[in-house]
């Protein structure tokens, strides 16, 4: 896959400290490696590795619950490992660019585990489609294809698919990721978790749509920001408003910076790249994670 905008051709993450994307390329080959060490030297290496640290009902029944975490990390074998590395690192990097580093990590950890356990309650109903022990980082990237997908919802862009050249939208990335992840559900046999991908699809979704405009997903799009409400709450025995007239103001403030200051920002990097921002632009962008965090 190769994105024709100019951030996936001139890559921003170089400007980060350390390169979540790649730190999680190289611990998933390094795991790859070990797992091959094991089933080599390791008696009943291969067994054990399975057992404990691939992803299955058997596991989480004996509270190996660390399955969730170290089945990311494992592959079935080298296309495995290499069609999963290549996702990471198309949609890794500009996801990681927008969101920052520890966002970035928490979202792809959150798709993965959250994505197994999509995978699991399907084999809880249906055991001998979707039984099998789980491995791989697919459930992970899903969830960043997903917020790419939402970071580029209205914006054009190019993949190559089998080298075969896609131009779409994110809104098509997605329901098309949702789809196939569906149809391959729907075809025993295929020995993919679809219902994995499907689950970490969902996730980075509702991650990705959750920090870029804080608030969770409504039935139209495009995903606009709802206004403020005011909560009312008791306390001390009688109704207060929660919302004051100073935190109103607040609110309001908030707003008024997103749509004033970050809005003009967003509408820079879909039509230039994220390399492209100025030093106080990326301040700007620093300090609307800020605010939306505290809200």
């Amino acid at each position: 896959m190769l994105e024709d905008r100019d951030y996936m051709r001139q890559p921003a993450y170089r400007e980060l400290k350390v390169s979540f994307t790649i730190a999680l390329l190289v611990l998933n080959a390094v795991v790859f490696l070990f797992q091959q060490f094991a089933a080599r030297f390791i008696p009943e290496g291969a067994e054990i590795m399975g057992t404990y640290f691939a992803l299955s009902l058997y596991g989480l029944a004996h509270g190996y619950v660390w399955q969730l975490l170290t089945f990311q990390f494992m592959h079935a074998g080298w296309l495995h490992l290499v069609f999963n590395s290549l996702a990471i690192f198309f949609f890794g990097r500009p996801v990681e660019t927008v969101l920052g580093r520890s966002r970035f990590l928490t979202l792809y950890l959150s798709s993965g585990i959250l994505g197994g356990v999509v995978q699991m309650l399907f084999a809880l109903e249906l055991p001998h489609i979707f039984g099998g022990a789980v491995v791989g980082a697919s459930a992970g990237a899903s969830g960043l294809v997903a917020a790419f997908a939402v970071i580029n919802w209205t914006e054009r862009f190019t993949l190559l698919i089998y080298f075969i050249p896609v131009t779409m939208r994110g809104k098509t990335l997605l329901w098309a990721s949702v789809a196939l992840a569906v149809l391959g559900m729907a075809t025993p046999g295929s020995g993919v978790a679809n219902a994995a991908h499907l689950g970490g699809i969902l996730t980075g979704f509702l991650f990705a749509r959750r920090m870029l405009h804080g608030t969770w997903p409504q039935m139209q799009f495009p995903l606009p920001r709802s206004e403020p409400r005011e909560v009312v709450a008791a306390g001390g025995g009688k109704k207060t408003a929660w919302g004051s007239a100073v935190a109103n103001r607040e609110v309001s403030s908030t707003d008024d910076f997103l749509k004033t200051e970050v809005d003009p920002i967003l509408e820079k990097i879909s039509a230039h790249g994220i390399h492209s921002l100025t030093a106080r632009e990326r301040e700007t962008l620093e300090k609307a994670r800020a605010r939306i965090q505290r809200r």
